[in-house]
Order: structure tokens, then sequence, then C-alpha cells
């Protein structure tokens, strides 16, 4: 499995490993800290055995796209397991997903998931994942007592493989001036 995935600004990034490393400390769970998940946001997620096209794609994707900014606004879940942050879904962020998409489905046997195309997609940074029933009422319990709307600036743009999570490449986005 491949991601895609925008990675944040120095400060918004500082703030959300501050919040995965108070669920791992609150939860005894440390999937997040043990597998070096950094704080990121899934574009796409999709199969190929194609890297090299992936490649490609993420550099055209990268010329494509720029900085923007996101507000970080709601905690979430993927019951039972995932707690997660939620951006407000913007411009930025739907077109974005909109680019991905198009350029991914150039290569040939590329076959992206469902929950990662225009209008199926929940834009989240995971904080903790694998957690028990108890584990996520008690990093529920740490970000309602933590967490507040704040905003961050995408940077970059990366492919990264899965399981453990493991950067392949990543570029920085042309600021908006």
């Amino acid at each position: 499995m491949y991601l895609i995935s925008i990675y944040f600004d120095e400060k918004a990034t500082r703030k959300m490993q501050r919040y995965i490393d108070l669920v791992a400390e609150k939860t005894g769970n440390c999937f997040m800290i043990d597998g070096q998940v950094p704080p990121h946001l899934t574009v796409s997620a999709f199969e190929t055995r194609n890297e090299e096209a992936a490649l490609q794609a993420l550099e055209r994707i990268a010329k494509r796209l720029q900085s923007g900014l996101l507000t970080w606004a709601s905690v979430g879940t993927f019951l039972p397991y995932v707690i997660f942050l939620q951006p407000v879904l913007n411009a930025y962020l739907h077109g974005m997903s909109e680019v991905v998409y198009e350029e991914l489905s150039i290569i040939s046997d590329v076959k992206i998931n469902a929950f990662y195309q225009p209008f199926g997609w929940l834009p989240h940074a995971t904080i903790g994942k694998t957690l028990t029933k108890e584990q996520m009422q008690g990093a529920f319990t740490i970000l309602q007592e933590n967490f507040g709307v704040f905003e961050s600036a995408v940077t970059k743009i990366g492919l990264a493989r899965t399981n453990p999570h493991r950067d392949i490449r990543v570029y920085s986005l042309k600021e908006v001036i």
C-alpha cells in the first residue's frame, strides 16, 4: 500500500506530535510512536506494482500544488480503533484531492482506495490507532482537556509505504506569496 500524504509547518507538527504523545502516555498505546508515524494527512491510499510510476505521479502533483492553510477544528473517530484530528474541508483540500486522484489515475494498474477519492474522502490526521475501548475513552479525555482549534500551513507532500510507515520521497510545496 502506498500513501500520498501532506505534512505541515513546524509549529503545527509539534502541536500534533504533542497530541500523539499525550494520547500514548494516557493510554499506554504507542502504535504511532513505535511506528515512527509523523503527523500527516493522507490524501490518497492506493496499490500499484509500479513504484516508479507512483513517483512520477508524485512529482507531477508537487509541481501542480502549492502550500495552503488548514483549520483543525474537531476530534473524530473511526470506530472502534482510531482517533484523529479533522480539518475543515476547504477548497484547497478538495482541489488537492482532485489533482492527486487525476494524476494517480494515469497509472495503468493503480487501485485507489474508495475512501480516498474526491467526494468519498474524510480528511484526518490520526492521533491514535489500534486503541481498545478503554484506550479510546482515555484518548478522548486527554484530547478534550488539551485540544483547541488551530491552523497549519501545508508545506510538503510525499509518497510513503505503510506497515511500517516509510517515506519514499517528499517534496516541498511552493509557498503562496
